[in-house]
């Protein structure tokens, strides 16, 4: 027989056992418990999302799945590390806007956001909530505005970290309101929180889920919901629009996200298993009670909705003047 002939049937053959082989790992996954990595502090908004995902995950994929969290850098460190693990379908990254869209526009990071990852469904997202510490002179909006701009550069406000949607909520509100405050990081919501409740941080646009319990304790003054309806959880809240601020409304998204490579079979057979626990009752009734929406999407869907959000990202990015490296 000809060396190419025998050249192109080995090729051939390779091809042919490199499928069959993801077939049938595709079939056997998981053999052996998923980690799923979340970017950000243990006890904030996002780590109560991946805590519920992972346990009811566990049930639809017969393997546990472990939460690990590597918090800090705008959720780049939980985001490279899942970037460069192996693409096997055993590590998972609990993504963000800022792990994925502005974390690798305004500082260096080891991966690219979206070209690195395999996407593979939307996980709960969550509207955010103005607070004020009750300290802060401010009942409404509008008296939050004209403090803001009687004392310029003089009202702080915590997010979880650079680049999220805490911090773009920042963004948005002094620019749609056109005031003065100073942003100040955090690793977590958690620690952002702390802070806020202790009285060193004066405001916050948060996810409504981690300032609810402090909000109906009175240790928090909730000002407006940054969403286009009330929250049936604070119905006496205002929407942003509501207080002539439309426009400034935003939220928390989260997907589950794979490395890039990760076989398609086993990105699906995980995707099937996040929307089967979304008709979960119990899943549903604890994502209600943190205001989360629930919405299965698939993979490819998935990708598309991270791609359109950058593209809105990268304009509020120029309009807030963020530093782009």
């Amino acid at each position: 027989m000809h060396h190419t002939t025998l050249r192109v049937l080995s090729v051939v053959a390779g091809l042919i056992a490199s499928l069959a082989a993801n077939g049938v790992s595709a079939q056997a996954f998981p053999t052996k418990p998923i980690v799923l990595v979340n970017p950000y502090a243990a006890g904030g908004p996002a780590d109560l999302i991946a805590r519920a995902l992972a346990k009811d995950l566990a049930t639809e994929l017969g393997q546990s799945v472990v939460v690990e969290n590597k918090p800090g850098a705008g959720a780049s460190i939980g985001a490279g590390f899942v970037a460069r693990a192996e693409p096997d379908g055993y590590t998972l990254l609990l993504g963000t806007a800022a792990a994925h869209i502005v974390t690798p526009l305004i500082q260096k990071v080891p991966y690219d956001g979206i070209q690195d990852f395999a996407f593979v469904a939307l996980a709960p997202t969550q509207p955010n909530l103005l607070v004020v510490h009750p300290d802060v002179k401010a009942t409404n909006v509008k008296e939050l505005i004209a403090l803001a701009k009687a004392s310029p550069g003089k009202l702080n406000y915590g997010s979880s970290g650079a680049g999220t949607s805490p911090h773009l909520g920042g963004e948005l509100l002094k620019l749609t309101a056109k005031i003065d405050l100073v942003h100040i990081p955090y690793g977590g919501a958690a620690p952002a929180l702390t802070d806020l409740v202790a009285g060193r941080l004066q405001a916050a646009v948060m996810n409504l889920s981690g300032e609810l319990p402090y909000v109906k304790a009175g240790k928090l003054r909730a000002l407006a919901y940054a969403s286009t309806k009330r929250s049936p959880l604070l119905p006496d809240v205002p929407t942003f629009a509501e207080v002539g601020l439309g426009g400034a409304e935003s939220s928390s998204w989260y997907t589950v996200a794979a490395p890039k490579g990760t076989p398609a079979p086993i990105v699906d057979k995980i995707n099937k298993a996040i929307s089967t626990v979304y008709q979960h009752a119990e899943f549903r009734k604890l994502m209600d009670a943190q205001g989360a929406e629930v919405t299965a999407m698939s993979p490819e869907e998935t990708t598309r909705f991270v791609k359109e959000d950058a593209k809105r990202t990268v304009d509020l990015i120029k309009s807030a003047n963020l530093k782009l490296e």
